[in-house]
């Protein structure tokens, strides 16, 4: 099995176990190391939690949860991009393949899209993690960029566990109506 398997493995063994500390730590840690995909983890919380009876209810900490730790985890990349400046950022972006020229563009972009790029910016896959370079660079207020930050992370949490939670739902129907068949 790949490295990347087994971790996906032990991710969905972990929420197993600790569903509401998994949300938090998964949208904490995919913030900081962007291959853990919450576009994976979060709809399989809520997959999880469709099938252990947990009430839809009872999703509404997992969301906060998510949005928390996600709020958390881009303030650090933040304050990092706000305390560093661009000239070091630049010299480590590269090892992720982000020129200067691309640096230009997504300053350029924030300049004029702003609040609205960190709002939104929270529900783009990739663009989750980026923003907050940008973000700091051009030295956004912080509480506007928490607000802003955690806003957009609701609305992910709640969309991506949600879509886990009925998909959970409907298999849970199909199941139950295959196995009343004579």
């Amino acid at each position: 099995m790949e490295p990347f398997d087994s971790f996906l493995v032990w991710i969905a063994e972990f929420l197993g176990e600790h569903l509401y500390e998994g949300i938090f730590l998964a949208a904490l840690l995919e913030t900081i190391v962007p291959p853990i995909p919450t576009l994976a983890v979060f709809p399989t919380a809520g997959f999880l939690a469709s099938q252990q009876g947990i009430s839809v209810i009872g999703l509404i900490p997992m969301i906060i949860l998510g949005a928390i730790g996600a709020t958390i985890g881009t303030s650090a990349i933040y304050l990092i991009a706000l305390k560093l400046g661009r000239v070091v950022l630049i010299r480590y972006l590269r090892y992720v393949r982000v020129s200067e020229k691309k640096l230009e563009r997504v300053e350029i972009w924030f300049e004029k899209y702003g609040d609205k790029a960190v709002f939104l910016g929270r529900m783009v896959p990739v663009m989750r993690e980026m923003i907050s370079i940008p973000a700091g660079l051009l030295k956004m207020r912080i509480p506007k960029f928490v607000a802003y930050t955690f806003a957009g992370s609701c609305v992910w949490s709640t969309g991506t566990i949600l879509s886990g939670y009925y998909f959970g739902e409907a298999v849970g129907l199909g199941t139950s109506a295959i196995s009343s068949l004579p």
